[in-house]
């Protein structure tokens, strides 16, 4: 197991995403969309923050470290709403914490609102699944 968002957690979880290459179905919504995690703990990011990107626009959704050069949208959230929404797959956490003003949305908003409302592919959910099985509690 390994620490969200760190180097180790992101190599297995590639590792994961690699082995479903092909198998999940087309992303629902095309977009490039830039992530800051800010509020990381020590070790995880460069000083506390990690900068990636999420482009659905090919075959394949991507997730990726560094930033798109062109993004449509770029997300701004603390480590711990990032890892309720994308590890423990709790969308309530996201809201709650867009609402409270805890995540800030730069950009054209109505691609993240299509992503969030997209059908869920039974693959993703079990890419999900094993990404959690690697994540520290």
């Amino acid at each position: 197991m390994a620490q969200f968002l760190s180097e180790d957690w992101i190599e297995q979880a590639k590792a994961i995403r690699e082995e479903y290459r092909g198998k999940a179905g087309d992303p629902p919504h095309a977009m490039k969309m830039n992530l800051n995690v800010k509020e990381c703990p020590d070790g995880v990011g460069d000083g506390g923050v990690v900068e990636a990107h999420i482009d659905s626009t090919g075959e394949e959704m991507e997730m990726e470290l560094g930033h798109l050069d062109s993004p449509e949208l770029t997300v701004t959230l603390p480590y711990d709403v990032a890892r309720s929404i994308l590890v423990e797959g709790n969308p309530q956490a996201g809201m709650q914490a867009f609402m409270s003003g805890k995540i800030v949305v730069t950009g054209d908003m109505t691609k993240l609102m299509a992503m969030q409302n997209g059908a869920v592919d039974p693959v993703q959910l079990e890419i999900a699944g094993k990404i959690k099985d690697i994540t520290d509690a």
